[in-house]
């Protein structure tokens, strides 16, 4: 069995992104981050830790790349994100809602294993403005 490192960067990359309410890209990580490491490093770890089962991707409309904490269902071998995630036109922020799923019906002989939905809209922080 590999031997998982624990490294600094990590830690750090992995407490930003469990402690944030919303997905983040990899420059809102990095100006969380500071000089702590580079944007090479924060991507590799980011790899790491989408592959150890901890964080997932979301693509947002406009084609970023965010990353979110993995519910406790999520293993090294498979991803569980099938939830909605909502995608704010005004703020851009990306948010994972984890308790709405969507009903679906495929035509015969097509066998759903995994989804992801955006929703976009005005999140309830912009509906305030």
């Amino acid at each position: 069995m590999k031997k998982i490192r624990n490294t600094h960067a990590k830690t750090e990359i992995l407490n930003v992104i469990n402690h944030s309410d919303i997905a983040l890209s990899q420059p809102d990580i990095q100006k969380k981050l500071g000089d702590l490491c580079n944007r090479v490093t924060i991507y590799r770890v980011l790899e790491r830790l989408e592959n150890e089962g901890l964080i997932h991707k979301v693509v947002n409309i406009d084609g970023v790349v965010n990353f979110a904490k993995c519910s406790g269902k999520c293993s090294t071998e498979k991803h569980f994100h099938n939830h909605v995630h909502f995608n704010c036109k005004q703020c851009h922020s990306v948010t994972c809602i984890e308790n709405v799923v969507p009903d679906i019906s495929l035509p015969p002989g097509f066998t759903a294993q995994e989804y992801n939905f955006i929703v976009s809209g005005i999140c309830p922080k912009c509906s305030k403005i």
